[in-house]
């Protein structure tokens, strides 16, 4: 029997010395306890950071529970690093306020955090429909963004699933300079009117995986920026918007190049744009745009269906340009379907400087469901162009 227990206090030193009890579950942090009213009145930003910070002190993985109710949240910064891991179960719904001036940037940013599961079913509310008439980014560049309702910098091994945002101020949800996150199971809605509403937008990131996920918008469903690499989307619904696109690329100095990006079996809905690259010509950045997978893609009358536009500008006035300097090489479609409501389903508009290079058409076929004077049905089984 000596023998036997003395197995077994070794055995347990050894689990303990080694850190192989690191990841167990050692709190859970129910954000009223510390205050929280969830009456979607009472301003909760105190209790969450208290929460937070109670978790984050803690040796394992750690749990905050946000039960059901609505929480009012002014902006708040959920910051690493932190001794374990942490679990965000999200059953209430959280309610930005409506206050700009509350706002130096965004609602809410997770930073400087390695190892964060998001989850629960729960909702991001941005209660942008009372901000949205003071966007004026639609009209000029020179403008006063509103915030992003969810922001994720330098984050690392994050799996965020089965929550939802509602009516962003900007942006719903923001990936930058992070690495190795899951999306998954997410809902993203705001009305097809509600300006730069994007779903999700990635830059500076790498191995970032969006799947199973519905994105209605009126901009882009998801938005790829400089910088980013292998970037996976799949099982994706997206519609209303602007569709899935990379860029616009170009703008800025500095910018790096976009590699690997895979995009599958995604379903497309009265979108304006299907799948899209844009560029801005006279661009002050030389960068590169390269190995991109589109493929097993429904369209479902969409404007657009695939479109490559070197030289975008989104305002009312555009001043003749020089080329765009970003390159586009080895871009694939495949197995592209369904309709189109513009009479143009295909349109490549590279630059004059740079070209476009190794792009492939394949088995393209998109029934045009526009007006009967332009009609034309596209069928493409193999391009390269």
């Amino acid at each position: 029997m000596d023998l036997e227990l003395s197995i077994i206090v070794i055995s347990l030193l050894f689990f303990i010395l080694s850190g192989a009890g690191a990841d167990m579950d050692v709190g859970v942090y129910n954000v009223k306890e510390y205050g929280a009213a969830g009456d979607g009145q009472t301003d909760s930003t105190k209790a969450f950071e208290a929460a937070w910070c109670a978790a984050c002190a803690v040796e394992g993985m750690a749990t905050i529970v946000i039960p059901e109710g609505a929480y009012l949240l002014g902006p708040i910064i959920f910051k690493g690093p932190y001794k374990g891991k942490m679990v965000m179960q999200l059953k209430g719904q959280l309610l930005a306020s409506t206050h700009l001036e509350a706002y130096t940037q965004n609602w809410i940013d997770f930073q400087y955090i390695n190892g964060l599961v998001i989850s629960g079913g729960g909702t991001f509310h941005g209660q942008g429909a009372s901000t949205w008439p003071y966007n004026q980014c639609p009209k000029t560049h020179k403008c006063k963004l509103l915030p992003v309702s969810l922001v994720f910098s330098f984050v690392t091994n994050a799996t965020i699933s089965g929550i939802s945002s509602v009516d962003s101020k900007l942006f719903h949800l923001q990936i930058f300079e992070s690495r190795d996150i899951t999306l998954d199971s997410i809902r993203i809605s705001a009305p097809g009117d509600s300006p730069n509403t994007d779903g999700i937008h990635i830059a500076d990131s790498t191995n970032i995986q969006v799947a199973n996920s519905v994105i209605g918008t009126s901009d882009d469903c998801i938005s790829i920026g400089p910088g980013s690499t292998n970037l996976t989307i799949f099982n994706v619904l997206c519609g209303p918007g602007h569709g899935i696109s990379v860029g616009s690329l170009g703008k800025n100095a500095n910018e790096k190049d976009v590699n690997g990006l895979t995009v599958r079996k995604c379903t497309l809905t009265g979108t304006t744009n299907g799948l899209r690259i844009k560029t801005w010509p006279s661009s002050p950045a030389t960068l590169k745009a390269t190995g991109f997978l589109f493929e097993d893609i429904i369209m479902n009358n969409v404007y657009n269906p695939i479109i490559i536009d070197q030289n975008y500008c989104p305002y009312a006035n555009c001043p003749e340009m020089d080329p765009s300097l970003v390159k586009i090489k080895d871009i694939k479609f495949r197995n592209i379907t369904g309709s189109s409501v513009s009479p143009e389903a295909i349109k490549l508009v590279c630059s004059k400087a740079t070209s476009c290079e190794g792009v492939e058409l394949n088995d393209i076929i998109l029934k045009c469901n526009g007006d009967d004077s332009q009609k034309y049905d596209v069928y493409l089984f193999s391009c390269l162009w």
